[in-house]
């Protein structure tokens, strides 16, 4: 299986912001992911720190 993910990098912050936004998405999606069954078809949206809808991870088969 691959697991993929996807984010939509605001082009307007600042490579701080940006790196800072991204940590915490991997960091809160990261242990997360035990609350889903990790199979081909199994995907959510991505939010960052003001709940906007940045993108989405998903898993599909190899």
């Amino acid at each position: 299986m691959k697991f993929l993910l996807e984010v939509d990098v605001d082009g307007t912050a600042s490579a701080e912001d940006t790196t800072r936004e991204l940590g915490r998405i991997l960091r809160y999606w990261a242990g997360n992911l035990r609350h889903y069954d990790l199979k081909p078809g199994a995907a959510e949206a991505v939010y960052d720190s003001a709940y906007r809808e940045v993108g989405r991870w998903a898993v599909a088969e190899s």
